[in-house]
C-alpha cells in the first residue's frame, strides 16, 4: 500500500474549482492511485450538518468570530471522520477547500487575522495540513464575472458578497503563498480545462509515484 496523500485546490469564486477537481481525480486514478474527493465546508455528517448552517441564510446570519468558529468544527470533524482515516489507507484525498480558505475569508477579508483563526485550526484539527494547497487565480475581476454568469439563481451567503471583499480573498491566498511555498502554490486558472489540469499535475509531480 503506498503513501496517501492530502491535497486541497482552493481560490476565489468562478475559478474553476469543481472542473479541476474532477479532471484532477481521474488523472490520478489514471496513474494506479485511489482517490477521494470531498469539500469544505462538508466532507462528514457532521461537518454537511454545518455547511447548511453557514452558507444559508442572509450575509449578516453570523458574526465573523461565529462564522469562523463553524468553520473550524466543521473542519475538525471532517478531518477526524473522512480525511486522516483515508489516508491511513493509503488513499489520495482531494478537498474542494480547506484551512486556507478560512485563512484567506474569515481570516484576511472577514478581518478576524490570519492568524487568529489558524489558532482555531491548531486547536480543532491539531493544525494538520495538506502535502500541497493548489490555489487557482484567474485576472482581477474574471472570476467574479465568471461566477455571476454560473450563479444566475444566486449566490450563496459568503459567495455573494462584495467585489472588495473578493478582493481581499485573493490577497488572502497570495499571502499564504508567500509564506509557506513549499506547501500553497498559486496557479494559473486561465485558458482551457486541460492546460489547467497539466499545470496542477506539475504542481504535483514531486508528490507523484
Amino acid at each position: 500500500m503506498g503513501a496517501g496523500r492530502f491535497i486541497s485546490l482552493e481560490g476565489g469564486e468562478g475559478v474553476g474549482k469543481s472542473t479541476q477537481l474532477d479532471a484532477l481525480s481521474q488523472a490520478l486514478e489514471g496513474r494506479g492511485l485511489e482517490v477521494l474527493v470531498t469539500r469544505e465546508p462538508g466532507g462528514s455528517p457532521g461537518a454537511e450538518a454545518i455547511r447548511k448552517l453557514l452558507l444559508e441564510g442572509e450575509d449578516t446570519r453570523w458574526t465573523p468570530r461565529a462564522e469562523a468558529l463553524l468553520f473550524a468544527a466543521a473542519r475538525a470533524d471532517h478531518v477526524a471522520k473522512t480525511i486522516k482515516p483515508a489516508l491511513a489507507k493509503g488513499v489520495w484525498v482531494l478537498s474542494d477547500r480547506f484551512l486556507d480558505s478560512s485563512l484567506a475569508y474569515q481570516g484576511e477579508a472577514g478581518g478576524l487575522g490570519i492568524d487568529a483563526v489558524r489558532d482555531l485550526h491548531r486547536f480543532g484539527s491539531e493544525d494538520f495540513l495538506p502535502d500541497r494547497t493548489l490555489v487557482l487565480q484567474l485576472p482581477d475581476g474574471e472570476g467574479a464575472r465568471r461566477a455571476a454568469s454560473r450563479d444566475s439563481d444566486g449566490a450563496d451567503r459568503i459567495g455573494g458578497r462584495s467585489p472588495a471583499y473578493h478582493a481581499q480573498v485573493d490577497a488572502g491566498f497570495r499571502k499564504m503563498a508567500e509564506a509557506e511555498p513549499d506547501r500553497v502554490q498559486i496557479i494559473d486558472a486561465s485558458g482551457n480545462a486541460q492546460t489547467v489540469t497539466a499545470r496542477l499535475l506539475y504542481a504535483l509531480g514531486d508528490l507523484l509515484p
